[in-house]
């Protein structure tokens, strides 16, 4: 559960970041301008395609089913 958390805390920074850099609302000088925005696309594409990529189960449900599925797993390697 905590790494959800991180990822999608993570997600909701970046996403944050990058629509503040749209609006204009953090601005820079011509040539650190041009930096941020590569800087801050690539990392939104990083950790967006992070939190896509990982399982993010949220609900008691689906961590209850995480578990079943580790020990099904565990099972499998003995």
């Amino acid at each position: 559960m905590r790494e959800t958390i991180i990822r999608t805390v993570c997600l909701i920074l970046v996403l944050v970041n990058q629509i503040l850099c749209a609006k204009g609302i953090i601005e820079f000088q011509a040539e650190e301008d041009e930096l941020y925005e590569i800087i801050s696309g690539i990392a939104t594409i990083v950790i967006a395609g992070w939190c896509w990529w990982k399982n993010n189960s949220f609900t008691k449900e689906a961590r209850k089913a995480d578990e079943y599925m580790k020990k099904l797993k565990a099972k499998r390697k003995k």
